[in-house]
């Protein structure tokens, strides 16, 4: 199994459990799910419950939470436009002080695929829940949850160069 952490702040932000898609040779996309969670119980991983233990889980007081969230105790947070173009100039800069430390040769091809991708999440900011690692450390990465084109289908972006791969 392959472990995800961030290269900034050490954090756990997903592993290989999970479907993982390169996307542009610059961002990995997590696909997710809801799972239903009970204190003191089994958790459930995603199965498809019959709508009388759904609604009967719920009531004893269960909640349903994301399962990439959940695994890695990711923490949302929030940004607006502005304040999220001045952290991802930040981080921008701090990964790439990092590939020309442990791998300058994927400099460049980091800067242009981040700029072009930078675009594409600007576009659609509106669309974006924001998370961090477990640790919140303002420098680290902010992960990005959407939402697939129909609609239910929850899915996190992290960007490849901001993280490390371990093996388990």
């Amino acid at each position: 199994m392959l472990l995800y952490s961030d290269i900034l702040s050490e954090d756990e932000m997903f592993s290989d459990a999970f479907p993982v898609k390169e996307v542009d040779d610059i961002v990995y996309e997590v696909d997710c799910s809801l799972i239903t969670v009970k204190a003191g119980a089994d958790v459930d991983i995603g199965a498809n419950p019959s709508a009388e233990d759904a609604d009967e889980a719920l009531e004893e007081g269960a909640t349903q939470v994301n399962n990439v969230v959940y695994s890695f105790r990711l923490k949302q947070t929030s940004f607006d436009k502005k304040s999220f173009l001045t952290y991802l100039k930040a981080y921008m800069k701090a990964v790439k002080g990092r590939l020309q430390e442990k791998k300058p040769e994927r400099v460049e091809a980091f800067e242009k695929g981040a700029a072009a991708f930078a675009k594409k999440i600007v576009a659609k900011f509106d669309d974006y829940e924001f998370y961090t690692g477990e640790g919140m450390n303002p420098d680290g990465m902010v992960a990005l949850l959407n939402y697939r084109e129909d609609g239910i289908t929850p899915y996190f972006t992290f960007w490849k160069d901001g993280l490390k791969e371990i093996k388990c």
